[in-house]
């Protein structure tokens, strides 16, 4: 038996890329930075990927054949299920208007290829930390919502119980003055 603890993989990547050479790459370089890499050469079966299993972060490449990176990342955020997943956008344009598409399609943020590792690596952990910022709100705020539903219920039934011991009251002042009213007479 070991006392060695099996190591924790990171978070999740799922990498969408036509190039197998750019797959390749990405895996490996992603995977030594601890991350939990899944590689995937086009849109149609990135978005049955992401059906099949959650992801922390899609990296996907702008200009694919067939179905390009903005039509995966429309379908991503239309999804409920992948509304938030954080998306970082890659491609070999080189263009502002290409970035200023990608960011206006919903993209988390925007890498023009070639890019250096580290810079990625950059990127992909502030994506993270917010996702598990946000996530953490989230979170927050569907206790605050219950905690509010629970509040809404308790307040009701003290509403019930006010106007159940108003009734009493009323009926014991007019027994009082229907008693008072005997007595007189």
């Amino acid at each position: 038996m070991s006392d060695v603890a099996a190591p924790v993989p990171g978070p999740s990547i799922l990498v969408v890329d036509d190039s197998r050479t750019n797959l390749a790459v990405m895996g490996k370089r992603l995977t030594r930075m601890g991350y939990l890499v899944s590689l995937c050469d086009n849109g149609f079966a990135a978005l049955d990927m992401m059906q099949a299993r959650r992801f922390d972060l899609a990296i996907v490449d702008m200009v694919m054949p067939q179905m390009s990176g903005l039509s995966v990342l429309r379908e991503l955020r239309g999804a409920m299920t992948t509304a938030a997943l954080p998306v970082l956008m890659i491609t070999a344009r080189s263009d502002d208007g290409a970035a200023v598409e990608a960011l206006g399609a919903g993209a988390d943020d925007y890498v023009s290829k070639p890019f250096a590792f580290e810079v990625l690596g950059a990127r992909i952990a502030r994506l993270l930390d917010r996702a598990r910022a946000f996530e953490a709100l989230r979170q927050s705020n569907l206790a605050l919502d219950a905690r509010i539903v629970r509040r809404a219920m308790e307040l009701g039934a003290l509403r019930s119980e006010l106007d159940e011991a108003r009734a009493d009251t009323f009926r014991l002042q007019a027994e009082v003055v229907r008693l008072g009213g005997q007595a007189a007479a």
